[in-house]
């Protein structure tokens, strides 16, 4: 267990170093301030009894992706039996870009992932009085469930296990009327659109081993709860595909806690092939090392890349910078208020406490001689430049 402990320090080092990097995004501002829904809750309670801050902010999520990697963890022990393997399974999964991204933002993907895992584990120990109220609870947090009450259907009815399909038949049911499901539209071909979200959640080789397990597994190997679990969510997101684009955030967190059987998969045809013809397996394994090591240092030292950028807005993680320095600077100015046109920019500045105000407009371009100029740098390069000018000498 002292390595998963390890693991488990190293990931929530890594995770509040995150966090210290980013800032609140327009999204996450509008779910914080203006959204009635259950992560609009969540992350104000949070707030509430730790301060407006983005640790607190983000706390919540990080709490859940630590669960579920010791969820996960318990759960690889029906598949792997080697502990060492184990371990290696977690921080595969603690590794998924898409896992990585997830647990540091605002969304609904590691509630999703444990609250899955976690009666996939009660489901394991036969923790019946447990496992039923928790489907039930689940249900009125978010419209995602719908595809794991669809997924523990089919294995139910695979099982033959009535309770079980009759209960989360009804809530399928239940979610289905309470969140409603789109399947409209014409085809329009987001079917590789789609693959290529998979590929960047899973990175590019790991994706295409992960579908080829889930089809391995169809075919020639026993089918388990967490099994069917991911292969339906995989199936109906793939076959929605042809006629819209569907939401990736619900269908990825069900195939990213498939992680175990595809490790455990990848270990047995490693395994029982002989020295020379275990090349290919090799060099898959170390190509996808190496993209999941990549995309590691690009998420969590993602300002660097502004060095390399000609254009800063080419950067995918601007919309988590500049708010906080921003605030901090117009702080350092004594100003607290300020009025500005962009509402997104608008709700950012208020959370880090610069309210709307009518004394100073803030702007992106200087409107008056004497407007002062704030200049937001990363690695010592200017990223966006502001000009902040009192409204009375603009009359």
């Amino acid at each position: 267990m002292r390595k998963l402990y390890l693991v488990l320090f190293l990931d929530l080092v890594f995770l509040l170093y995150g966090v210290s990097q980013l800032s609140i995004s327009a999204k996450e501002a509008s779910i914080f301030y203006e959204r009635g829904d259950f992560l609009h809750y969540l992350v104000n309670f949070s707030t509430s009894i730790f301060g407006q801050n983005d640790l607190a902010l983000r706390l919540p999520f990080i709490t859940f992706h630590l669960l579920s990697v010791i969820l996960l963890y318990k759960i690889s022990e029906l598949y792997i039996k080697k502990e060492e393997d184990r371990v290696y399974a977690i921080a595969l999964f603690i590794l998924l870009p898409g896992v990585l991204s997830s647990s540091l933002i605002v969304n609904t993907a590691p509630i999703t992932i444990f609250f899955t895992l976690l009666f996939v584990y009660l489901y394991e120990k036969d923790k019946k009085y447990l496992y039923y109220p928790l489907l039930i609870m689940i249900a009125f947090i978010d419209s995602a469930f719908e595809i794991l009450y669809l997924g523990v259907f089919t294995y139910a009815i695979f099982k033959n296990n009535k309770r079980l399909y009759i209960l989360s038949g009804i809530l399928f049911l239940v979610t289905l009327y309470i969140y409603g499901f789109d399947s409209g539209g014409k085809p329009r071909g987001f079917f590789l659109d789609t693959l290529a979200m998979y590929a960047l959640i899973f990175s590019p080789f790991l994706f295409l081993y992960y579908f080829y397990t889930m089809y391995r597994i169809l075919f020639k190997r026993e089918k388990t709860l967490l099994w069917f679990i991911s292969f339906t969510a995989l199936l109906l997101s793939i076959l929605l595909s042809f006629r819209q684009r569907i939401p990736i955030t619900d269908f990825a967190p069900y195939g990213v806690i498939a992680i175990p059987l595809v490790y455990e998969n990848f270990l047995k045809s490693f395994k029982i092939r002989l020295p020379q013809f275990r090349t290919w397996y090799k060099r898959g394994l170390y190509a996808t090392i190496f993209l999941l090591g990549l995309n590691f240092l690009i998420t969590y030292f993602n300002k660097t890349l502004y060095i390399f950028l000609p254009n800063p807005d080419m950067n995918f993680a601007q919309k988590f910078h500049i708010a906080k320095q921003l605030s901090n600077k117009l702080k350092a100015l004594n100003i607290n208020q300020v009025s500005c046109q962009n509402k997104d920019l608008t709700n950012r500045l208020k959370f880090y406490g610069i309210s709307k105000g009518e004394k100073y407009l803030l702007s992106d371009t200087k409107l008056s001689q004497n407007a002062k100029k704030v200049t937001i740098s990363y690695t010592f390069k200017p990223i966006k430049t502001y000009y902040v000018s009192k409204l009375h000498t603009l009359d």
